[in-house]
């Protein structure tokens, strides 16, 4: 039975008890990416190769101006593991996770920025976390930004904390590892910045064991981006409210 929320209602969810021969799904993101797109690919399956398990990877290209998805396709051509996903124009961040996260097949699913801000090197400590919670979010130790998307952020999770009843340090932050079976559990429908928060709300108030780990952060060298431009800003505002009201 679902709820007004769109989860399945419950009174409580055990932690999703894992399988010692688990596979994992790799995904990220791509837009004004292109300068990233070769080492997020290489890091990628460096890092899964030590993991020694059955993985993917999976690559949305949400419209990029760059041809970013192309250039991916080129690189991936002899590789059977790596797919990729074309937006035939920009729908949204949120649009780009929610096409990736459904894409993806295996029971842990990573999903990462494509800006190389967050270190893919982190899946190890994620997936440690993972053995006693569902969902695993990430804050940044240090948020070596600009003043102005500092501030930003600060208000942003300030408003989120006070809204939705929770104390997450970094609610949005690029860098999180899921569970497959919960994401069958709850809807997800932002197409905004909006969409991790609303994926850590929604997991949190439909019982899931949600944890947040510490991670470094390395700003992006080239282009800009667009997660605190003013019109991201206002579809993030707008689908907070539309949350809150669902609640």
């Amino acid at each position: 039975m679902k709820c007004k929320l769109g989860v399945v209602c419950c009174e409580k969810i055990v932690p999703i008890k894992m399988k010692k021969n688990f596979a994992i799904s790799l995904m990220f993101p791509l837009y004004k990416d292109r300068g990233t797109v070769r080492a997020m690919i290489n890091n990628s399956e460096k890092i899964l190769k030590k993991l020694k398990k059955k993985y993917e990877i999976v690559i949305v290209d949400d419209g990029c101006p760059e041809k970013s998805g192309l250039l991916a396709k080129k690189i991936a051509k002899k590789k059977l593991n790596i797919r990729v996903i074309l937006h035939k124009k920009n729908l949204g961040y949120g649009a780009a996770i929610r096409t990736g996260l459904k894409k993806c097949k295996n029971d842990l699913i990573f999903a990462i920025d494509g800006d190389a801000e967050y270190s893919v090197n982190d899946l190890p400590r994620l997936i440690k976390a993972s053995n006693k919670s569902d969902l695993v979010i990430t804050y940044r130790y240090k948020k070596k930004y600009k003043t102005t998307r500092i501030i930003i952020s600060w208000i942003y999770n300030t408003i989120l904390r006070f809204l939705f009843n929770t104390n997450f340090k970094d609610i949005s932050t690029g860098s999180r590892l899921v569970k497959k079976k919960l994401l069958k559990r709850i809807k997800l429908t932002s197409s905004s910045p909006f969409l991790g928060a609303e994926l850590a709300i929604k997991s949190m108030k439909s019982g899931f064991k949600v944890n947040e780990i510490g991670i470094n952060t390395y700003p992006r060298s080239f282009g800009t981006g667009s997660s605190v431009s003013m019109k991201n800003i206002v579809l993030t505002i707008r689908d907070m409210i539309i949350l809150y009201f669902k609640i």
